[in-house]
């Protein structure tokens, strides 16, 4: 008999492991040991990895590098589109309840701590629908000219996001326009349980990994990448867009920088976006932090996660 005064209903939350933390901390590497281990399945939280062609620019992991797990929410669209936080959320919350029905764990893991809040419901998009004649004024606008009202606007929107891309300092200004500033972290009922990992490396070594990557880049034909997609029709201005490699590589194409040049620019960007990266992850302090090679610790964790009621 059941006895209704106890009988308190409590939905059990679908569980899920999040590895995150700064770009060249090797984040795909171990969540495709995860996966091996943990009966997983892999979904991508990067901003450009979303993009068809954006390969060795963005550090997309290869068909080999996947062992055979699969990956969602990468190659997802055209790069001349624009691809949203929301529609982010929309098309992974899919791809999270396909793995459960599999059987399997969700492996969520990147970089892009604005599509990781979004999809954890810690970050609540605003309903602000385009404002056309206030983007007329402030496409006229230089970047530095956007991130400058911006910073005066709503400082912590500005320690965050990317002071080059002219479409995210536009759209967090036509927020701030609306709201008065872009918000923050909510709190409130989450729709997981979720296991947050994250990878972090001395600032030292990090910009070591940093500049050895972006030369291994450039040797494996990360210039050859931005040559054919302009040749398909990206635009230059949608590469300055889309930031980072592919921005100053756009430069560069362009003779507008010199070789040494975009090195240079390359490696101090990225080494800012690690920055950035940082600032965005230290707010939340359910984040677990282990050096990327401590494996018997990250994998204790997981298991008692995982074991736990």
């Amino acid at each position: 008999m059941l006895d209704h005064n106890n009988k308190k209903m409590t939905k059990v939350k679908k569980k899920i492991i999040l590895i995150l933390g700064q770009t060249a901390t090797g984040k795909s590497d171990l969540a495709v040991k995860i996966a091996k281990k943990f009966n997983g399945e892999i979904i991508s939280a990067d901003s450009r990895q979303v993009y068809k062609g954006l390969d060795i620019g963005t550090g997309k992991i290869t068909k080999k590098e996947m062992r055979g797990v699969p990956h969602y929410m990468l190659d997802v669209l055209n790069p001349k589109r624009q691809f949203t936080a929301a529609e982010y959320k929309q098309k992974a919350e899919k791809a999270i309840q396909h793995i459960i029905q599999k059987g399997k764990t969700p492996i969520i893991v990147g970089g892009t701590g604005f599509y990781i809040d979004t999809l954890l419901g810690t970050v609540i998009l605003p309903n602000i629908p385009p404002n056309k004649k206030l983007r007329v004024r402030l496409q006229k606008k230089t970047v530095a000219q956007l991130f400058k009202e911006l910073k005066k606007r709503d400082r912590g929107r500005a320690k965050t996001i990317d002071k080059h891309n002219k479409v995210r300092l536009i759209r967090a200004l036509e927020i701030v326009h609306a709201l008065g500033k872009v918000p923050g972290a909510e709190t409130g009922e989450k729709k997981y349980d979720v296991l947050k990992i994250g990878l972090t490396l001395p600032n030292k070594q990090l910009k070591q990994k940093i500049s050895i990557r972006l030369f291994a880049r450039i040797r494996g034909g990360m210039t050859a990448e931005v040559k054919k997609l302009h040749a398909r029709g990206l635009s230059w201005r949608r590469m300055e867009e889309l930031g980072l490699e592919y921005r100053y590589l756009a430069q560069y194409l362009q003779n507008k920088i010199t070789r040494d040049e975009m090195i240079n620019k390359l490696n101090t960007a990225i080494s800012q976006y690690a920055r950035r990266q940082k600032t965005w992850f230290k707010r939340d302090k359910n984040i677990q932090w282990f050096k990327p090679n401590e494996y018997k610790k990250i994998y204790s964790k997981i298991n008692s996660f995982l074991e736990a009621t």
